[in-house]
């Protein structure tokens, strides 16, 4: 019996054993995980890790490393200034809002002379005139009478003048008397006037001595007095016109102004002829440059402010009638010195402000700086650099273009 239960104890055993060794061998990467042992895992993971964060650090540093590079003698060609940072006493700054006008000085209502009936509109609203350009054509009775005045005058001056030679011509064969070519060169002379009064009255109509070389009956053209952008428009044609009834108004834009309200409390800072700057909301990063050329002298009761008109160039016609504008006017400085630099130094990118400092002779590290007030063509730094640093004065937008190529450059590669 002892025998035969160590015969079974076996079977049992050989049993059990092969059952193991088949799961082993048929469970996924089992081999693998005896092979390498039970901490290939975790080092692989911790190798990864390693991996993602020495590339996250290398892009810190490339990053912190951007510089903008430029030789000595391409930023003189560029116009790039180098100057260190200083404080300065800035003036101080009145704000006011305030709208655009066209400039009452250079409009005009354009009518015609005489009344007449429109036969032709050579214009249209909103079109570009030139001094002198015709707008409009009118067929007239009174000035088909000044005509006729006209060509008789130019008959009897004709006819005067050959009577006058003819006496000449008698006087001097001693046939009429002396006093008879003194009556003649009255005559002509009278006519020769009255000749010249009916030319000085049709050029007052607008017709010219070139209109009255051809056949036919020229018509009464209307001229644009200035030249300028026609803003309204009544010609209409079949109408009947007179001097009372104006057929259109010309504008010129090139020069326009912007009444503001000055509060009282700084009334005492503005003055007639001080500098001004504009700004609207359609061209933001234009600063249009104009001086106040009336201030009232009467104080609104219910606002509390005075009318002030600042006259601004407009080149481009960018500055619109009725129109919203910010201007801005500079008053003598009343703060401490603080640290500036000329606007012309501060450049956007990506909504952050910056300024290229200089780092030696031919690099540049854009440098993001945080920004104050503006005025006088300054702008306080409040951080981001500090005094004595030299930087890009002029020429930022240079360098702005070569940081962007940089970078475009780096992503292609």
């Amino acid at each position: 019996m002892n025998k035969k239960g160590i015969i079974i104890g076996l079977v049992l055993a050989i049993a059990l054993g092969g059952g193991v060794a088949y799961r082993l061998i048929n469970t996924p990467g089992a081999a693998e995980q005896a092979e390498h042992g039970e901490h290939a895992e975790p080092g692989h993971a911790e190798e990864k890790g390693g991996h993602a964060e020495g590339k996250e650090g290398k892009g810190h540093d490339e990053h912190g490393e951007k510089l903008v590079k430029m030789a000595v003698e391409v930023q003189k060609q560029s116009g790039v200034a180098v100057a260190p940072a200083k404080k300065t006493q800035m003036p101080g700054m009145i704000s006011a809002t305030g709208k655009v006008e066209a400039n009452a000085d250079r409009i005009a209502h354009v009518s015609p002379r005489i009344s007449g009936k429109i036969v032709a509109v050579r214009a249209s609203l909103g079109e570009s005139v030139g001094a002198g350009q015709v707008l409009a054509t009118l067929d007239s009775v009174e000035l088909g009478e000044a005509l006729s005045r006209y060509h008789q005058s130019k008959t009897r001056l004709a006819l005067a003048q050959s009577n006058m030679e003819r006496v000449k011509a008698l006087v001097d064969k001693k046939i009429a008397a002396r006093k008879e070519i003194l009556q003649a060169e009255t005559d002509y002379k009278t006519v020769q006037t009255e000749l010249h009064t009916d030319q000085e009255r049709l050029a007052l109509y607008g017709v010219s001595a070139a209109d009255l070389k051809g056949d036919r009956r020229p018509l009464l053209p209307v001229r644009a007095p200035i030249g300028g952008v026609i803003t309204e428009k009544h010609a209409i044609v079949g109408e009947l016109s007179d001097p009372a009834k104006s057929l259109y108004t010309i504008a010129d834009l090139s020069s326009v102004w912007v009444l503001v309200d000055i509060h009282e409390k700084d009334s005492a800072k503005v003055r007639r002829g001080q500098a001004a700057t504009v700004v609207v909301s359609a061209f933001p990063e234009i600063k249009f440059r104009g001086r106040i050329t009336y201030l009232a002298d009467v104080v609104d009761p219910t606002t509390r402010t005075i009318k002030a008109r600042v006259e601004v160039a407009n080149p481009g016609r960018k500055l619109k009638p009725e129109m919203f504008a910010t201007v801005e006017l500079a008053t003598a400085a009343d703060a401490a010195p603080i640290l500036a630099v000329p606007e012309g130094a501060i450049v956007e990118l990506e909504g952050k402000k910056l300024v290229f400092v200089a780092e030696g002779g031919a690099a540049f590290e854009p440098r993001k700086v945080e920004l104050g007030r503006a005025s006088g063509g300054m702008v306080e730094v409040l951080s981001g650099l500090k005094e004595g640093e030299l930087l890009a004065v002029k020429g930022g937008f240079v360098l702005k273009s070569e940081l962007l190529k940089g970078e475009i450059a780096g992503h292609d590669h």
